[in-house]
């Protein structure tokens, strides 16, 4: 099955996101004629090919809280096949790509980026599959994991300007899992304009066209997300809410 998580419309402009959820033996094909795919496996295991070519495996052992998984770069305009070898969940990201992106293959855990960020109650675990430095044209492409009762995205940040070398204009979309899976968070999102909170549960997704925008897990609940970046630069350049922003110098990354 192929549920739309996210479309490019209105909120979004560059963004697509599907969730592909497999029984073993089945298969999807997924293809953006005018982007790249970034699919990143979720639980379970799926064997690869681009435009026919087998890339192999790609999976996870356990779920999002035991570790990094694999996933798979497909660029502008190619077929990505995935075929389950077990019961298996794959986010599939595409963002359209003017000029050269990278080249088919698969990302393993060893090839990503794990850092700690943050200290005290805003510490929190990054994975970046598809960082900037990456071969890729557009997408930037990660998982954070919270402890419970820890915010995340903070200090308040946003990146929907494009003032290098103070922000560069991206959106984003953050898909939210759990740990127990009836846990829950509170997602903000606000400018000098607007504020807005909202209650986040295990599947739930939201799109961050703009605005500053940090979240928090329920205490007992462990809070995972995984993020997708599209914009006029791939370089990450976050703005700081300036009244928050001193918070950072506290932190030793």
């Amino acid at each position: 099955m192929l549920e739309t998580l996210a479309r490019r419309g209105e909120e979004l402009t560059l963004i697509q996101l599907w969730l592909a959820t497999l029984g073993a033996g089945e298969r999807e094909m997924l293809q953006d004629d005018a982007g790249e795919l970034c699919a990143v496996v979720l639980s379970g295991s799926v064997d690869v090919t681009v435009d026919g070519a087998s890339l192999g495996t790609a999976a996870r052992a356990g779920d999002v809280f035991d570790g990094a998984g694999d996933a798979v770069y497909a660029p502008a305009g190619s077929r990505l096949e995935l075929i389950a070898g077990s019961d298996a969940a794959v986010a599939v990201a595409a963002a359209p790509v003017e000029g050269p992106s990278g080249p088919a293959r698969l990302i393993r855990p060893a090839d990503q980026s794990v850092r700690s960020s943050g200290v005290g109650n805003w510490s929190r675990s990054i994975r970046t599959i598809l960082g900037p430095h990456d071969a890729a044209g557009r997408l930037v492409v990660g998982e954070t994991i919270s402890p419970s009762g820890n915010w995340s995205s903070y200090p308040p940040h946003k990146h929907d300007r494009q003032a290098p070398p103070d922000e560069v204009a991206q959106e984003e979309v953050y898909v939210y899992r759990f740990n127990p899976e009836g846990g829950f968070g509170v997602q903000l999102r606000y400018d000098d304009a607007t504020e807005s909170a909202r209650i986040v549960h295990d599947g739930d997704v939201v799109a961050i066209p703009a605005g500053y925008h940090p979240v928090v897990a329920a205490p007992g609940y462990e809070l995972y997300y995984l993020w997708v970046i599209a914009g006029e630069s791939r370089e990450l350049v976050p703005f700081f809410d300036p009244q928050h922003a001193w918070v950072q110098s506290a932190s030793p990354s």
